[in-house]
């Protein structure tokens, strides 16, 4: 059987860090095709909810205690998201070219969130049993700071991480959008 503590740094140091290379990865992508010239901030807007809607589930596990009512978050935001990701597909494939690299770079943001939800899954099995009215325990639905805190160095960094390496990038892809828009209805205007 493998120790629970090897799957909670395989979550910490491999699957978060990864992820968040993935996001700066298919940023860095929208970058390359000027994004802002063709799907323009609509896209943008629905990278930001994405970011939102595994952003919520993502602060959860690093701060609560995971139970019933963790899981059941994990697994919605998980097919919200996923729901997210095909919208903004379908928008962007009639707009912009999706590179090889771009493709892979979805492909990862794609499994690496099915990848930390089964593995917090996986270190909270009789919970998520639970769910479905099985197993040795009651679900838990209480929302409560965790037991054995994450280390705060740890936290710290993630969160930097993401504001950093995520929001900050995704904000900007916007700012060009928005910006690019803008210049746009002003050389129209300007035109008639």
């Amino acid at each position: 059987m493998v120790d629970a503590n090897i799957i909670e740094l395989l979550l910490m140091y491999f699957v978060m860090p990864l992820w968040i290379a993935a996001g700066l990865a298919d940023w860095a992508c929208h970058r390359t095709v000027r994004i802002e010239d063709n799907a323009g901030p609509k896209e943008s807007l629905l990278h930001l909810l994405m970011l939102v809607e595994i952003g919520i589930p993502v602060c959860a596990v690093l701060f609560l205690q995971v139970n019933a009512s963790i899981i059941l978050l994990v697994v919605v935001a998980f097919v919200v998201h996923q729901l997210t990701a095909l919208w903004d597909l379908r928008y962007a494939a009639r707009l912009r070219f999706i590179s090889p690299i771009e493709q892979q770079a979805h492909s990862f943001l794609e499994i690496l969130p099915l990848m930390a939800g089964s593995l917090v899954i996986v270190l909270h099995w009789q919970q998520f049993l639970s769910l479905f009215g099985v197993g040795d325990e009651a679900p838990d639905f209480s929302l409560q700071a965790k037991e054995r805190p994450l280390p705060v160095s740890y936290v710290v960094g993630v969160l930097g991480a993401v504001v950093l390496l995520q929001w900050v990038p995704y904000l900007e892809e916007l700012w060009r959008g928005l910006r690019a828009r803008h210049s746009r209805a002003a050389r129209i205007a300007g035109g008639m």
